[in-house]
C-alpha cells in the first residue's frame, strides 16, 4: 500500500469535515435562540402581590406609630431626668457654698484657743451659743451635702437610662423606616406593572345622613369630622390635629391620612386627643363590644391591631384602607373583629 504524505487526509477524514463545515454553515444562517426567562406573572398575581405589600406596609405602619410614640415618651422621660439631676446637682452645690461659708466664718471669729476666748470675753455665753451653733449648721450641712450627693448620683443614673432608652428606641425607629422604604420599593414596581400608583384625592361622593343611635354629640362631631375627609388618599404615617399630612418618606404629590392618622384628626376636632397609634387608642376609652356600637366608637381589627376605623352605623365604618386607597366606608364585616372602643 503506497505512503500516504504526512498531513494528507483520507477520504473518510475529508468527508467528516465539509459535513461538519455544512454543519456549522447552516448553524450560522439559523436565527440564535432565545435565552431562557422566567414567565410573566399574570395580572391576577400581581394584584395578589399588590394586596400582600399594601398589607404589609398598613402593618409596618401602625408599628412605626407605635415605635414614634414610644420615643417622644422616652425623650420626654429624658428630658425631665435632666431637668431633675440638674436640680440636685444645683442644690448640691448650694449646699457646699453653705457648708465652706460656715467652715470660714468658725475660722475668722473664732480664736486659735477657745478656752482663752471663753475666759476673756465680756459675754462667754455668746461664745458658746456661736460655738454650738457654727458645729450644728456644720453638721446638718454635712449631713445634707451627703444625702444631696446620693440624690445627684440616683439622679443621673435615671438621666442615662433614660437617654440610653431614647437612643434605643431611635434607633429601632430608623430601622422600621428603612423597612419601610424596602417596601414601598417593592410595591411600587408591582403597582407600575400593574399601571397602577399612589392614589391622589378623589371625590369621595355625598356624605350620608348618620343616625346617632343614642351616640353623644362629640362622638357625632368626630364622625361628622371623619366623612368629610372621603376620598383623601391613604398616606402612610399621615395625619394629625390638623388634618392630613405628608406620611413619612412619601411621595410629595401624596398628602393624607393613615388609619389612626384619620381618627386622631376627626377626635382632635372635637377637643379629645389621641395618640397616633392603634395601640394607644385601643386604650383610650371604653371596651365595648360588637352588639355594643355606636356611631364614632372606634372599631379595631385583626390580632396585632394593625387596622381602624369609626363605626358611623349600620355595620359600616369610615377608614383609611391601605396603599393606594382613599378614606372611604366600608362595611365592618370581612375584616377579623378585635374589638370596640368608645372614648366619647
Amino acid at each position: 500500500m503506497p505512503r500516504r504524505a504526512a498531513g494528507e487526509r483520507t477520504p473518510a477524514r475529508r468527508r467528516i469535515t465539509a459535513l461538519t463545515a455544512s454543519v456549522a454553515l447552516f448553524a450560522g444562517l439559523l436565527p440564535a435562540a432565545p435565552a431562557w426567562a422566567e414567565p410573566k406573572p399574570t395580572r391576577k398575581e400581581l394584584t395578589a402581590q399588590q394586596k400582600k405589600l399594601a398589607d404589609e406596609t398598613e402593618k409596618l405602619s401602625e408599628q412605626y406609630n407605635g415605635l414614634r410614640e414610644r420615643l417622644r415618651q422616652a425623650q420626654r422621660a429624658a428630658k425631665v431626668a435632666e431637668g431633675n439631676a440638674a436640680r440636685q446637682k444645683k442644690a448640691l452645690e448650694e449646699a457646699r457654698a453653705r457648708m465652706v461659708k460656715v467652715a470660714a466664718d468658725s475660722y475668722k471669729n473664732g480664736p486659735s484657743d477657745p478656752a482663752a476666748a471663753f475666759a476673756s470675753a465680756d459675754d462667754p455665753q455668746a461664745i458658746l451659743d456661736r460655738s454650738a451653733t457654727l458645729n450644728y449648721f456644720a453638721r446638718q450641712d454635712g449631713g445634707r451635702v451627703a444625702q444631696l450627693l446620693q440624690t445627684m448620683q440616683s439622679a443621673e443614673r435615671a438621666r442615662k437610662s433614660a437617654e440610653a432608652r431614647a437612643n434605643q428606641v431611635r434607633q429601632i425607629t430608623d430601622e422600621a423606616k428603612k423597612k419601610r422604604r424596602e417596601l414601598q420599593a417593592k410595591l411600587k414596581k408591582v403597582e407600575a406593572k400593574l399601571g397602577t400608583g399612589p392614589a391622589g384625592r378623589v371625590n369621595g361622593g355625598p356624605v350620608p345622613n348618620v343616625d346617632a343611635g343614642g351616640a353623644s354629640a362629640k362622638a357625632m362631631g368626630a364622625v361628622r369630622a371623619a366623612l368629610s375627609q372621603l376620598g383623601v388618599p391613604y398616606s402612610w404615617g399621615g395625619g394629625n390635629a390638623s388634618g392630613p399630612s405628608y406620611g413619612t418618606a412619601q411621595g410629595a404629590n401624596i398628602k393624607g391620612f393613615d388609619c389612626s392618622g384619620l381618627t386622631l384628626y376627626a377626635y382632635a376636632q372635637v377637643g379629645i386627643g389621641l395618640g397616633h397609634y392603634t395601640g394607644s387608642q385601643y386604650n383610650a376609652g371604653t371596651r365595648v363590644s360588637m352588639s355594643q356600637l355606636k356611631p364614632g366608637d372606634l372599631v379595631f381589627f385583626y390580632s396585632d391591631l394593625h387596622h381602624m376605623g369609626m363605626y358611623i352605623g349600620n355595620g359600616k365604618m369610615v377608614h383609611a384602607p391601605q396603599t393606594g386607597d382613599v378614606v372611604k366606608i366600608a362595611p365592618i364585616a370581612g375584616r377579623p373583629f378585635a374589638g370596640g372602643v368608645r372614648v366619647a
